[in-house]
């Protein structure tokens, strides 16, 4: 059903009179652990290097580099997501990697990274196509916690840019803090930087005559949950509220990683517009297997606890499709 929707959707692009819309996919995962092979004194990536705990060699790191490739590929079905947003990358080098020494060097890729002063080097990053978005500037964004001695947030990454239409498209990339500790222990964190995305929003909502807004990441909870809830308020809108889960631990399937746009973006009058039923978790079968400890399926990991698994990740994608319209 999936499949015959879209290549409808695409089949009405060429009709004579239809060229004015351009499908337009978005894409947000969580690659889980993303690291070189190179030690970086700064940050405390010891257990991903070849003398490690995981014993990470370049075998190893260039497996995992080919099998995000090929999720991305598959993600994008005719052609690979317009935007993909990565979570747990650690720097420039791999997601260089990633565009120049896999098949996606012939997508042409470009990308825009976080400058976290996260303990274990961890950044989020946004893989974006120049032909349907013209990039225009970027930053980091610190999130600030209320509570001292909190250990560092990860940043935002903001990054805006020009769509087909003409408008100004701004993208969010989030990876929210983790249950660890807890999960009410925890919550304060995720609250601070529910906090620090909403005042984003919120400031760009003021500023753009049409605002187009995009956030998408692993926000580490429930789309129910009060942090999130916080982060929707009145004019956004969280594309995952009735997903089972894109992250299963301990047995329990979870909805981890959404995606957020301005309210705006679901009219039928919008420039950019939601294309109703194309919000997936992305689960072909090649990205799972067989849980032996929990029973059903799960997620075909890199490491399942400290065995290598020679998979892909802890999380499933998440997409979502828009068309936009010529001006």
């Amino acid at each position: 059903m999936r499949k015959t929707l879209t290549i409808l959707i695409l089949f009405l692009f060429f009709l004579p009179g239809m060229n004015s819309q351009v499908f337009f996919r978005v894409m947000s995962y969580n690659v889980e652990n993303l690291f070189d092979t190179t030690d970086n004194p700064v940050i405390d990536d010891h257990e991903f290097l070849p003398s490690g705990s995981r014993r990470w060699n370049n075998k190893r790191y260039y497996h995992k580099l080919r099998q995000i490739a090929k999720v991305i590929t598959a993600a994008g079905e005719w052609d690979t997501p317009a935007l993909v947003g990565l979570c747990e990358v650690e720097n420039d080098t791999v997601v260089t990697h990633l565009l120049r020494k896999t098949p996606l060097y012939t997508q042409h890729y470009q990308y825009c990274i976080s400058n976290s002063s996260d303990r274990r080097g961890i950044n989020v990053a946004l893989l974006y196509q120049r032909d349907k978005f013209r990039y225009i500037n970027h930053h980091s964004i610190p999130v600030s916690h209320r509570k001292k001695n909190t250990r560092t947030a990860r940043d935002m990454l903001h990054v805006s840019g020009e769509v087909i239409s003409g408008d100004t498209l701004d993208v969010i990339i989030c990876h929210f803090p983790s249950k660890y500790g807890g999960e009410k222990e925890s919550e304060t964190r995720r609250m601070d930087a529910a906090i620090a995305l909403r005042k984003l929003c919120d400031s760009l909502i003021q500023i753009r005559s049409c605002p187009l807004i995009v956030a998408m990441g692993d926000f580490n909870d429930s789309p129910d949950s009060r942090c999130m809830k916080l982060v929707t308020g009145n004019n956004l809108q969280n594309l995952f509220t009735d997903k089972t889960g894109s992250h299963k631990y301990q047995g329990e399937w979870s909805q981890l990683d959404q995606i957020i746009i301005h309210r705006s973006m679901s009219s039928p009058k919008a420039r950019m517009k939601l294309i109703p039923g194309s919000i997936q978790n992305f689960s072909p079968s090649f990205l799972l297997t067989k849980d032996k400890t929990w029973r059903g399926i799960r997620p075909c990991r890199t490491y399942y606890g400290y065995k290598y698994e020679a998979g892909y990740s802890d999380h499933l994608p998440v997409l979502a499709d828009f068309l936009l319209y010529l001006p």
